[in-house]
């Protein structure tokens, strides 16, 4: 990830000898970590592990759902604010790897940041995905990089916080989802009211899952400082 500088988009889409259908999607690979680590996340919920020692991972079919939002863009730029040990991180960048992307996520846990990097690699998308492993917070506030497509699932306190400084980042048609604002809205009600009464996007709540905040940039950002 870019520091101070501006990135230039993505533009190398798949190389000639990678044409569209040449190989699978969701090869074996992919599929074979996703199921291992849907298996990990369902043995450490029955035995009652912490949920700050556990991945905390999405359900399957949200991560199919992050998956057709990263593969149906060209050159997509993907962020995502709480990779873990990188279930999220496979679906998207096995989307983003479709049509020549890639994704950027943030992690401050030093050992799931161990356990993404080897899940990633086994998956064989390390040359679309990037992590950069220290806090958020500062990530966001140094970067110039413009993204598509932004998944926030982090500390659930922090998600406006971190909209917030993620939003600048975020041209026209860029799409921001939320997860958790269902299972958790005692906390992320007012994120999703917030989003849905901007009238620089357009912000709908949606009941997969554990609810997921959809939310689509508008118009440019305009800073109040």
């Amino acid at each position: 990830m870019a520091g101070t500088e501006p990135r230039t988009r993505c533009s190398h889409l798949l190389r000639g000898d990678e044409a569209p259908g040449s190989q699978l999607v969701l090869d074996d690979r992919v599929l074979g970590v996703l199921a291992r680590l849907e298996e990990e996340d369902r043995a450490e919920r029955e035995a009652g592990v912490p949920a700050d020692r556990r991945a905390r991972q999405v359900a399957p079919t949200t991560g199919r759902f992050l998956f057709a939002l990263a593969a149906a863009q060209a050159g997509i730029e993907v962020l995502e604010v709480g990779g873990s040990r990188g279930y999220s991180s496979v679906w998207l960048a096995a989307g983003a790897r479709v049509l020549g992307g890639r994704l950027v996520s943030l992690e401050h846990d030093p050992v799931k940041c161990a356990a993404w990097r080897a899940n990633v690699a086994e998956a064989g998308l390390d040359e679309w995905a990037e992590l950069v492993e220290g806090d958020a917070f500062a990530t966001l506030r140094e970067t110039q990089d413009v993204f598509d497509l932004v998944f926030l699932d982090a500390e659930k306190d922090d998600y406006e916080a971190l909209f917030l400084l993620v939003r600048p980042l975020l041209e026209p048609g860029a799409l921001v989802i939320a997860d958790n604002v269902l299972s958790h809205a005692e906390t992320l009600a007012a994120y999703s009211a917030a989003r849905q009464s901007d009238r620089s996007l357009s912000s709908v709540s949606i009941p997969l899952d554990r609810g997921l905040e959809l939310t689509v940039v508008l118009g440019e950002h305009v800073s109040l400082v």
